[in-house]
């Protein structure tokens, strides 16, 4: 690391060419893709919940505990 040096308008001047550069998604794509992220975190929950009730059934019948 010897003999680096920081310069931080150089830094953020490079930060700044480089996001002009990034492709940002349109504002209709990041909705549709925002929704379908929590359609499927809502279908994971569910399917693990539904998954557990019946391990959980399950273990009750195996072992004989009341529930």
């Amino acid at each position: 690391m010897a003999g680096v040096t920081v310069n931080p308008v150089k830094f953020l001047r490079e930060v700044r060419s480089e996001m002009a550069r990034v492709a940002w998604p349109a504002r209709k794509e990041t909705a549709v893709t925002t929704a379908l992220v929590f359609a499927m975190a809502v279908a994971a929950a569910l399917f693990f919940f539904i998954i557990d009730q019946f391990a959980g059934l399950a273990i009750r019948m195996l072992f004989g505990a009341g529930g």
